[in-house]
Order: C-alpha cells, then sequence, then structure tokens
C-alpha cells in the first residue's frame, strides 16, 4: 500500500506552539542566532583554512587539502539523515556544533604553539567534513520542531538572513582575525562562534518526537533499512518526491554560471575582481531581499505555483546575464536572480518541511542537500570546460534551459502547482472553508 502524507496531516499531528510570528518567539530566535552563529564560523573556518594551506604548501596541495573535507561530507551526508531521525535533529546539531569548536580550536591552539604543516589541516578538514555530514541534514529538519507549520515560511526567511549574514560578515571577520594574530586566530574566532551556537540549542524549547514510521524498513533493519525506507518515503509521498526533483535540476542550472561562470565572464567583460564583487553584492542583496520579504509576510499563497514561475523568471535572468557587457545591469540582473532564486528556494524548502511525514524530514533534508551540496559542485569542471569550448553563451543558454526546466517541472505537475503552505488557524487556505 502506498501512503502520502499532505501538509493537512503534517498540521493535524503538529504539537501546540507559542501563537506569534517566528520572528517575534524567542524559542526561534534562538534557533536563529544559534544558526548564525554557526554560518558565520563556517565562513570564518574556510577562510583560514584556505589561507593556512595556501602559506604551508603548493596552489595543488592547498586545493587537494580543500577538496578532503568535500569527499566525507557527500560521502556520509545520507548517513546523517538516518541519525537525525534515529536520535533527534538537536541532539545532533548540538553535537556537531560542540565537536566542530573542540576541533577548530584544537588546531587554533597546535597553530600557536607549533608549526605542524599541510597534515594537520587535512586532518581537521576531513574530521571536519564528517561531521558537517551530519550538521546539514539535522539542521534542515529542526524547524517543525520549534514552530508550528504555517511559521515554516518565516522560518525559511530567517534561515535566509542568517546564511547571508554569514557571507557577507563572515569572510571580513575572519580577514580581519588572520590580519590581526594569524590564521591560529582566525581559527580560535571560528571555534568560539561554534561553541556560542551551543548553549542557544540547548536552550531550545522543542515539540515531541514525531511517530516512528510504520513500515518495514523502520527499526527492524538497521541504519541501511532505514536510509532504503527514506528513499521508498519519497516515491511514496506525492509532493515531496517531486520537489527533490526540483531541487535538483534547479541546482543543476544555477550552480556553475554562478560560480565557475561569473569569474569566466567578469575576466572576458574586463570588470576584474571589483566587478565579481559588485555582482555576488547584487545577487546578495536581491537573495536577502526574499528572505526579508518571507520573514515579514509569512505566507505566500499558492506557494507551489510561485514557485515554478519565479524558477521561469530566474531562468530568463540567468540567460540575460551572459549578455551583458555592462557592469551595472550585470549588478543589476545579478540582483534579480538573488531576488527569484532565494524566494523559490525559500518556498521549496518550506513545502519539503510542511508536505514530509516528520519521521522521515532527516533522511529528506538529507537527500535535498545531497543534491545541493554533493551533487551539483560536480557540474564545476564540466562548465568550465564547455565554456572553453563553446564560450560563455551558449553554457549560460544551457543553464538557463535546465532552470527553465525545473519551472515548467513544478507547474506541470499538479500535486506541486496546487501545494500550499499552512495558513494561521484565523486565516483558511485557499479553497478552504
Amino acid at each position: 500500500m502506498t501512503t502520502t502524507t499532505t501538509t493537512t496531516d503534517v498540521r493535524a499531528a503538529a504539537p501546540a506552539f507559542a501563537a506569534r510570528p517566528a520572528h517575534r518567539d524567542p524559542n526561534v530566535l534562538r534557533w536563529t542566532g544559534a544558526f548564525t552563529a554557526s554560518t558565520l564560523g563556517d565562513s570564518v573556518y574556510y577562510l583560514a583554512l584556505s589561507w593556512s594551506a595556501v602559506r604551508s604548501g603548493t596552489p595543488g596541495q592547498a586545493g587537494l587539502v580543500l577538496a578532503v573535507g568535500a569527499v566525507p561530507r557527500a560521502l556520509f551526508m545520507l548517513a546523517g539523515g538516518v541519525l537525525a531521525d534515529r536520535l533527534g535533529p538537536r541532539r545532533v546539531v548540538i553535537g556537531s556544533d560542540a565537536v566542530r569548536a573542540l576541533l577548530v580550536l584544537g588546531l587554533a591552539a597546535t597553530l600557536f604553539l607549533a608549526s605542524p604543516g599541510l597534515w594537520a589541516l587535512a586532518a581537521v578538514a576531513l574530521l571536519f567534513g564528517v561531521v558537517d555530514a551530519l550538521f546539514l541534514p539535522a539542521v534542515g529538519a529542526l524547524p517543525p520542531r520549534i514552530a508550528a507549520p504555517d511559521q515554516l515560511a518565516r522560518i525559511q526567511g530567517l534561515r535566509g538572513l542568517a546564511q547571508r549574514s554569514g557571507a557577507v560578515l563572515g569572510a571580513p571577520l575572519g580577514g580581519l582575525a588572520v590580519a590581526v594574530g594569524g590564521p591560529a586566530t582566525a581559527f580560535g574566532v571560528a571555534g568560539l562562534l561554534f561553541a556560542l551556537s551551543v548553549p542557544l540549542l540547548c536552550a531550545l524549547r522543542l515539540g515531541p518526537p514525531p511517530p516512528k514510521a510504520e513500515t518495514a524498513g523502520q527499526g527492524g533493519g538497521g541504519a541501511f533499512a532505514e536510509l532504503v525506507d527514506g528513499l521508498r518515503h519519497l516515491r511514496r509521498n506525492r509532493i515531496v518526491g517531486h520537489l527533490m526533483v526540483v531541487v535538483l535540476l534547479s541546482d543543476l542550472g544555477f550552480a556553475g554560471p554562478l560560480n565557475v561562470g561569473l569569474a569566466l565572464l567578469a575576466d572576458q567583460r574586463g570588470w576584474g575582481a571589483a566587478g565579481i564583487g559588485w555582482v555576488l553584492a547584487g545577487f546578495g542583496t536581491g537573495a536577502g531581499a526574499a528572505s526579508l520579504l518571507l520573514t515579514v509576510r509569512g505566507r505566500v499563497p499558492r506557494a507551489g505555483a510561485v514557485c515554478g514561475v519565479t524558477m521561469l523568471l530566474g531562468a530568463v535572468s540567468i540567460g540575460a546575464l551572459a549578455t551583458t557587457g555592462r557592469l551595472p545591469v550585470a549588478t543589476a540582473v545579478a540582483l534579480s536572480i538573488g531576488l527569484l532564486a532565494g524566494l523559490s528556494g525559500a518556498l521549496c524548502n518550506a513545502l519539503v518541511q510542511t508536505a514530509c511525514d516528520p519521521a522521515y524530514l532527516g533522511r529528506v533534508s538529507a537527500v535535498a542537500a545531497f543534491c545541493s551540496l554533493g551533487v551539483a559542485p560536480l557540474t564545476f569542471p564540466l562548465t568550465g570546460a564547455a565554456i572553453g569550448v563553446w564560450g560563455l553563451g551558449p553554457v549560460y543558454a544551457v543553464s538557463a534551459a535546465v532552470c527553465a526546466l525545473c519551472g515548467l517541472y513544478t507547474l506541470a505537475v499538479p500535486a506541486l502547482r496546487r501545494a500550499e503552505l499552512p495558513a494561521p488557524p484565523d486565516r483558511p487556505a485557499r479553497g478552504t472553508r
């Protein structure tokens, strides 16, 4: 027998939470503060790691050190989802941030006392990648345990603002720490930021854990059986399974042009490094505006249809970015990309969290993170090679076509097109009485 989980089912089973908007709920704000501190810690850590690796070895060796952390993150991401569902997301997030704090502070102390070389950096990068693989699915599964379903869009907005803050403030903070006291000081700052998140997470008030899924693979056959059962849930759930296709397609179309392609575009147009900064600032401003909109508004009617339309419009903007030769125009186009991609991405995440059976949310979050952080980066070398052969225009056009396909898929699948976010109790969703 196949089963589906609807937004109404999830909402009916949800625990009682404070009757206030998420951005005014102290419990949610504690989570936001912890996530912001952790995001800042990530930015400072990666800057310190890349700087230390470049100063300690050749460029090739530095690249290898940075890649060492990405491999275990991709390999253990799905296992992290199983662990989040088995132990509870808060335990996994607290443990992950505590271990990351100890790892990075230990590296800082080592660098203060000695010069261990690349082997120490590689070892920490490897362990950090393993812990990161556990952290990412758990942090994605935590919001439904701290707020009502009708507040999940606001939480996604707050999460987006935290991520923007980490990206904008983390690099200057890490650079200042390196300038003042060297990489050891920067690693120390990162470790303290990870440590700061732990008491905030410990102070969270959580709703009761979701009931265990009543399927053959759950609880009886070990971690692998639970993982397989989670993947089967994607097939059984008529909304969440399709949303994973949306996540994969959007990241495949979006990641290459906005990472590798942007640097090549700036070089070809003669904008230089400052031009890259302006375009990224435009993108960040647009994404931040989308997050702020969701945080304040809280709910977008016809979320599934809006998600599909914004993906189509975003595809047009991605294609247009390769056609402009003027930096101010490119910055404005990047702002529109950030606004549209930020809105569609946050709505997609909120729909996943409301439509998914709570017992599977860790594993589903792991699949989504694996698509974004495990599969999408594989397009980076392909994008660079394709631009070298065919040029910027055709590659950006193909990427825009993939994003447009993603939007069309969202609008063509009835379950996605009609998907709604839960409305507050005093404001029924469209079509309900």
